[in-house]
């Protein structure tokens, strides 16, 4: 199988016309708060950065309920509300090569690692961006980790080790706190032809070998 690099799936259809979080309300069904089955305005975060945020309706929706908050929103396709509200900034990039400029209570993202391609390097990295007892909450699928063979990986006791709980019923990953350990795997690339995942939407495969 070919591999797909980071720069081509970036242009690919699946990556493009992701439509996951596109009009995804904060409350109500198919929302923020079922996916994640969180409470984001109860837990009033002063700042939370929203991945592969879509539209930015639900941060929208937060930040008029929480007007003391900063929130951040990271998007590759740009498709924002027109509107926003003045506490929250919608910035369209990739979140490959992103890097924000403070540490947050919240991070989240809602059905988007679906779409990277190294999806451990991702996690990895965007746990370092919380606060001392900042929490990130993902829905992530193990199934779509691979390694070079094509076969799935097991990833329970890596993940464990490194500080994250992930829940194969529910396909949502927790990590408490900014402190982790390197997952021990490399990044080889992505099968953009992996085609529906457990949302029922197209999604990527990421291939990976073991470091050493």
């Amino acid at each position: 199988m070919r591999l797909t690099s980071q720069e081509e799936l970036l242009r690919s259809d699946v990556v493009a016309n992701r439509a996951m979080n596109r009009t995804r309300p904060l409350r109500g069904r198919d929302s923020y708060e079922t996916a994640l089955a969180l409470d984001i305005i109860g837990l009033k975060p002063k700042t939370w950065l929203d991945l592969c945020c879509g539209s930015g309706t639900a941060l929208n929706e937060a930040a008029i309920m929480l007007p003391e908050s900063r929130i951040t929103g990271v998007d590759l396709a740009g498709h924002f509300i027109t509107r926003p509200a003045a506490n929250l900034t919608l910035i369209e990039t990739p979140l490959e090569t992103w890097e924000p400029r403070s540490k947050y209570d919240l991070i989240t993202c809602v059905h988007g690692l679906h779409y990277l391609g190294d999806k451990l390097g991702t996690i990895s990295r965007v746990a370092q961006w919380l606060k001392p007892e900042g929490l990130l909450v993902a829905n992530f699928e193990t199934a779509a980790i691979r390694d070079h063979d094509g076969n799935p990986v097991n990833l329970t006791p890596a993940l464990k080790a490194a500080g994250f709980s992930h829940n194969a019923k529910t396909k949502r990953i927790r990590k408490q706190g900014p402190e982790t350990t390197p997952l021990p795997w490399k990044y080889l690339g992505a099968d953009k032809n992996a085609g529906p995942n457990y949302t029922g939407q197209p999604a990527v495969h990421s291939y990976y070998q073991t470091h050493g």
